[in-house]
Order: C-alpha cells, then structure tokens, then sequence
C-alpha cells in the first residue's frame, strides 16, 4: 500500500474520532444547561415548604443521564474493550475473505 494513501486513511479515522467525542461534549453541554434551567424553574416554583427533593424534580436529570452515559461509553469504550485496532483488523479479515471468495 502507498504510505500516502494509508496516512489518509489514518487521518479519516482519527477525524472520524474527534467528531464522535465532539459530538459528546456538545451532548453532555446541552445535558448541563437544559437541566440547570429546569431546576431553577422548578425552584422557582416550589410552593412555601415545600421540599425540593422530590422523584418529579430528578426525573429529566434522571433519564437523560443514562443516555449521555450510554452515548459516552459508545464513544470512548470500545477502544478500550476491542482495542485500537480492531476495527483494522476486521477490516483486513474482510477483504481477505472477499479476496478469496469466502464470506462464511
């Protein structure tokens, strides 16, 4: 293979990271500003005496932490259960396998 081309190709993955953990930042800012505002909304309007700590005021923060989590483990675990370069590797195996006419 030319180095070139495998440079590239190294340089698309890598961009390819970045967009996946960008995109994970912007998640967990929105996550962080959305639920800031509907905590002081609902403090806002909490009625005198009332506690704050109540299921209704969590459920937001809540659920949608399990999906930033789950969107935060897509991103940065499977480097680290598979490795670096599996997704390389099964690539390879492929066109190994189309080369010889054996997709078993």
């Amino acid at each position: 293979m030319d180095t070139k081309y495998i440079e590239q190709e190294r340089y698309q993955r890598a961009a390819k990271q970045v967009k996946k953990i960008k995109g994970f930042y912007s998640h967990a800012l929105v996550y962080i500003v959305i639920n800031i505002m509907i905590v002081i909304i609902n403090i806002q309007n909490l009625d005198p005496g009332e506690s704050y700590f109540q299921w209704h005021n969590f459920i937001t923060l809540f659920f949608w932490g399990i999906g930033l989590l789950a969107h935060g483990l897509s991103v940065f675990i499977p480097t680290m259960v598979m490795g670096k370069d599996w997704e390389e590797r099964k690539i390879r195996e492929y066109m190994e396998k189309s080369k010889n006419n054996r997709w078993e």
